[in-house]
């Protein structure tokens, strides 16, 4: 990844802290793993289950999932069909992130959360729980990670085409594992 005190200021802040959050994030994993370990010794060591602490892990790792999403995008990690790309120059490349980011990334964020927004609203109003004895009182703040996933998803999108337009007009250099690619555009 490039250096981030090489971007706007404003721009450089947000991506600091999408690292940082991603990296936060990262932690819920090694905590989600002991809970699960800790549900599966209950169940079978001592014939006890709790639903909470299931749920628990599910909430766990839809806030991995939909909240560390961002921060995937930012390390590139994301899936991507690389029969042409990996080939080209990283200038080029700058230029297909650029159009994919407005052109596809862009819209299918904000469908997401015009989509959701009523369904989050209505989950909040109603403060809805768990349907399951013992479960967690708190289904509204899980969906309300759907929202918060294509949010979080914009504004790295924004940051990434901030990113490829300094690559694009030289401001910045390429990241450095695709510096050796030759110049061709």
């Amino acid at each position: 990844m490039s250096d981030t005190t090489q971007l706007p200021a404003f721009i450089g802040a947000l991506d600091r802290a999408s690292e940082w959050f991603g990296r936060t994030l990262a932690w819920l994993i090694i905590i989600m793993m002991l809970i699960q370990f800790a549900i599966v010794l209950l169940r079978y060591a001592f014939s006890v289950n709790s639903i909470f602490m299931q749920e628990l892990v599910m909430y766990m790792h839809a806030s991995v999932f939909m909240l560390a999403a961002a921060y995937t995008f930012r390390h590139d990690g994301h899936v991507r069909v690389d029969i042409f790309y990996r080939g080209m120059s990283p200038r080029r490349q700058a230029l297909i992130n650029v159009v994919g980011i407005i052109t596809l990334l862009m819209p299918v964020m904000v469908y997401i959360i015009a989509s959701s927004l009523g369904y989050v609203v209505n989950s909040w109003s109603i403060l809805e729980s768990s349907p399951d004895y013992g479960g967690i009182p708190a289904v509204y703040a899980l969906k309300t990670l759907i929202p918060l996933f294509a949010l979080l998803m914009i504004v790295q999108g924004v940051i990434e085409v901030v990113r490829n337009g300094y690559v694009l007009t030289g401001r910045i250099a390429p990241a450095k594992d695709e510096s050796h690619l030759e110049e061709r555009l």
